[in-house]
């Protein structure tokens, strides 16, 4: 026996890796040459030979992305595509229903029940709605109930981004009818998931990854958001920020290429009449917002991102309290409860009814007074809440934007510095990024939608103060929270994973007991004391005239503890392997790939040279650098008076004052 005791291992090797048989070589593309000395690369890396930094080092990316990812693309951009033309037929569809039932015309053209002239009759419109909408939930999907975006979600999150075909007909034609008949409620929530069902059935036609069909399914839905505000670029940071989970070119580059497809096929609508032209929500030039005008946004972010909690709190206070009613009333006929509620709200403040781009418009043009203000964000708070607790169909975003600016616009008639529909602007954006968490969805969607540049900076703070303030009142956004209730966590913060900044060579343990081949395996097993370290090793590398030959596991210990049996005999030849320059996640996915919790780490060059041991422990290192960081506090500069001097003679202190000179 000995003890392998090398402090830091040799740097710079390459070399093919012995696997055992069946199983695929993780090491067998490394380059086999090391790197030549470089005078450049010697001063950029002080204290570490260019040696070291050998060719598998330099192979490391930046970002990682496959080739086949470009076999995706031509589908990703067909899914912009199909996304934008189902999209806008939703809205057609929305259209054509309350043109029929408010206004007894046939038409498609997106209106609001805002000025019809049906009085008490039109409370009987949204609760015949909500009870369509209760059947179709029953008899036909129950998920179609919800706001689009946390079902979203929870495709993606439990059932490998699989969309059932039928969900992409039965949400389109619910929703429309909720919306159509007054909800107050927004086209876009049920546009994602349908945008989004649109990608995951196309990716369930080919032979694909799971995370391959989130990818797909993202780029519709982010597609169909681009349609219908004509929002490209915020459309894709939505994606990136709320569904896809991740920030990697895999999934980013499929969500911005059908996001931009979509709008570009929107364009074409708009030039011919079809729809609105871009930006959906113009508003008049003003000079660049400065001075007290970032103060004001600052101040509505605070106002706006505590609004952002009572808003939270209002949709899943009437989700309770509809709950409540389970062992009543069948769940089939609380739409119907909720369609009575949008009802009588319609008849306080009719513009609170359906999808309200107009109003949101009206808004952000400065065409409400206070008291219109007040009362329409209250009704709308009220129906919107009740509805969606209720469980019928429709979306957040847009009701969410009319809240907001209608706060912004409140506020604006006290705030100096801007006019009522630029706080209106501020506000609507500060609830977006308030109540979804996605801080730069609110400020590029706000901009995409007005093309008002002079107001960047104000949406910058306010976005941000009201991200800041949700986050720090609420545990959960108003999507993540549905998810919740049912059981899952959605973490929505993104970093660096540690194991993707350190190599093997940082964590690995170089003081390590060794076997030799000829040894019993009955004197192995009595040398090794209960609870020693040499015991807890779990795996000992054998060596042969200081080569490695061999690991012997544990296991292999404890079977042949009684018998006459060698470590030569219950050795494992093939071995997998790690290498020092190797970084810790492709280490620690060929240990969750082949079930195993230690690794013999070797010489690129020289397989038969070992280095060390890498053990699943020595992996949580790496987390432990990062906790290091995060919390190990410590103050690196003091102030120094001017004139006093350091003990040692002055040394980073500032000397003293020169005496006068007479």
């Amino acid at each position: 026996m000995e003890f392998l005791n090398r402090r830091r291992p040799e740097p710079g090797h390459a070399a093919a890796t012995p696997v055992p048989d069946g199983v695929p070589d993780p090491a067998a593309t490394a380059d086999g040459a090391g790197a030549p000395r470089d005078p450049v690369e010697e001063a950029t890396f002080p204290g570490r030979s260019t040696h070291e930094f050998d060719a598998s080092e330099q192979a490391l990316g930046d970002f990682t992305a496959e080739r086949s990812l470009l076999w995706l693309v031509p589908l990703g951009i067909a899914i912009g595509a199909l996304a934008a033309g189902v999209s806008l037929a939703l809205l057609d569809m929305i259209g054509f229903v309350t043109n029929l039932l408010y206004f007894q015309r046939l038409a498609v053209h997106l209106v609001s029940p805002n000025g019809n002239t049906l009085g008490l009759v039109s409370v009987a419109i949204p609760v015949g709605g909500g009870l369509l909408v209760g059947l179709m939930a029953r008899y036909g999907s129950e998920q179609i109930r919800g706001h689009g975006i946390p079902e979203a979600m929870e495709r993606i999150l439990i059932n490998g981004s699989q969309v059932q075909p039928r969900l992409a007909i039965l949400k389109p034609i619910s929703s429309a009818i909720s919306i159509g008949t007054g909800g107050p409620f927004g086209a876009e929530g049920p546009i994602i998931l349908t945008g989004g069902a649109v990608g995951s059935i196309v990716g369930q036609l080919f032979r694909l990854t799971a995370i391959q069909r989130r990818s797909l399914l993202v780029a519709g839905a982010s597609a169909g958001m681009s349609a219908v505000f004509g929002t490209p670029v915020a459309a894709t940071l939505f994606g990136v920020e709320l569904l896809a989970f991740e920030f990697k070119p895999r999934s980013m580059t499929l969500i911005a290429l059908a996001s931009a497809t979509a709008d570009g096929l929107r364009m074409l609508m708009a030039s011919g009449g079809l729809v609105a032209p871009q930006p959906l929500f113009g508003i008049p030039s003003h000079p660049e917002l400065g001075g007290l005008a970032l103060l004001g946004a600052a101040a509505i972010g605070i106002v706006v991102g505590l609004a952002a909690w009572v808003m939270t709190q209002a949709v899943y206070g009437a989700e309770d309290a509809f709950q409540k009613l389970g062992g009543h009333l069948h769940w089939m006929w609380w739409p119907m409860i909720g369609g009575l509620i949008i009802g009588v709200g319609g008849l306080i403040d009719s513009r609170a009814l359906g999808v309200g781009y107009g109003t949101i418009h009206a808004e952000l043009l400065g065409q409400l007074g206070i008291g219109a203000l007040a009362a329409l964000c209250a009704v709308k708070l009220v129906i919107w809440s009740c509805g969606l607790g209720g469980g019928t169909s429709g979306g957040i975003l847009a009701p969410i934007l009319m809240m907001g600016a209608a706060l912004g616009g409140i506020l604006g008639h006290v705030l100096p510095g801007a006019s009522t529909g630029v706080w209106a602007l501020l506000g609507l954006a500060a609830a977006l990024g308030g109540v979804t968490r996605s801080p730069f969805t609110a400020i590029i969607f706000a901009f995409e939608l007005t093309h008002d540049q002079n107001s960047l900076l104000a949406l910058l703070i306010a976005a941000t103060v009201a991200h800041l303030v949700s986050v720090l009142v609420l545990r959960r956004s108003i999507l993540t929270e549905k998810v919740a209730r049912r059981g899952f966590h959605v973490m929505r913060e993104y970093a660096v994973d540690p194991l993707e900044a350190t190599f093997v060579r940082e964590v690995m343990d170089t003081d390590i007991y060794t076997v030799a081949p000829d040894r019993e395996l009955r004197d192995l097993y009595g040398s090794l004391r209960e609870g020693s370290r040499q015991r807890r090793q779990r795996l000992y590398p054998v060596l042969e005239d200081g080569r490695l030959v061999g690991v012997l596991p544990w296991s292999a210990v404890l079977e042949a503890k009684g018998q006459a049996v060698t470590v030569r005999d219950a050795m494992i030849r093939r071995m997998t392997v790690a290498h020092p320059d190797e970084i810790l996640r492709r280490v620690a996915d060929r240990m969750a790939e082949l079930e195993m919790s230690v690794l013999p780490v070797v010489a690129r060059d020289d397989p038969a040279r070992l280095d060390g041991l890498v053990t699943q422990f020595d992996l949580l290192r790496a987390r432990q650098k990062l906790l290091v960081e995060e919390r190990h506090a410590e103050r690196l500069l003091q102030p120094v008076r001017v004139g006093q001097v350091a003990s040692d003679g002055g040394a980073g202190r500032a000397s003293p004052p020169p005496a006068d000179i007479a």
